[in-house]
């Protein structure tokens, strides 16, 4: 893990991923429905973002909204879309998975694992659910993951920085320990000196007004208009983390 870090950008959309690469992100999670906490992409933004991409990406793998706890049709849609990210040649997979009670799935993560060959592997906000993170962290550990995603536990990564910088310290450079959530240029410098952690995790939205001339007198919840990675945010938040780290 590089000590100077940098930042991950969640896009779900063509244009948010090349807006994070345009401002300088280090890595794009591409997701769909992120409004809703994310998905996993459809197959035809997955393969031109892929074709379009030159910094490193990871695909969120999650079949539905919802719990982590995945029923066996699940875990098949799961490992079928982690095999299409193999094909398509992406760099990692952004899985998660737990047991009913709160324990992390061991069996369902080795065999999306397994299935993910030599991508890389981060476990997702799933973490955040789990009913002991110090345990959940070395079995996330156990399993060979590069990076776990979380919040510390509470809604935003700012709510959670106590135990975000308890994990770091716990990891101890085994994996790297990624601060999400809420995160954004008003905090992140603020974070960091708190976390300890180096690589952190947003949207970097913006909003962008629907190109529709005529709006629909009667109905708000389609159409209008929509959030969307901004190269400007990203460029900021960069250069908050290569300030920090002296770069």
């Amino acid at each position: 893990m590089s000590a100077a870090g940098g930042l991950e950008v969640a896009a779900d959309s063509v244009a948010s991923a090349l807006a994070a690469q345009q401002g300088g992100a280090m890595r794009v999670e591409l997701c769909g429905g992120l409004d809703g906490g994310g998905l996993t992409p459809s197959w035809g933004t997955l393969a031109v973002v892929r074709e379009r991409l030159r910094i490193p990406l990871y695909v969120l793998i999650r079949p539905r909204v919802g719990d982590f706890v995945f029923s066996e049709a699940e875990v098949e849609v799961m490992r079928r879309d982690v095999e299409q990210c193999v094909r398509l040649g992406c760099d990692g997979v952004v899985l998660g998975a737990l047991d009913r009670d709160g324990e992390v799935d061991d069996a369902t993560m080795r065999a999306l694992i397994e299935a993910a060959g030599t991508l890389g592997v981060t476990f997702h906000r799933a973490f955040d659910l789990s009913a002991d993170p110090a345990r959940a962290l070395e079995q996330v550990i156990a399993l060979g993951c590069e990076r776990v995603l979380t919040s510390g536990a509470r809604e935003t990564a700012e709510q959670g920085a106590e135990l975000i910088a308890a994990l770091v310290r716990q990891a101890a450079e085994r994996l790297s320990v990624m601060p999400g959530s809420g995160v954004s240029e008003n905090n992140l410098g603020a974070l960091r000196l708190r976390t300890g952690a180096h690589e952190f995790h947003g949207s970097a939205r913006g909003p962008v007004a629907s190109r529709a001339r005529v709006r629909h007198p009667h109905i708000d919840s389609l159409g209008g208009d929509y959030q969307q990675t901004d190269v400007e945010r990203v460029r900021r938040m960069v250069a908050l983390l290569e300030g920090a780290s002296g770069a």
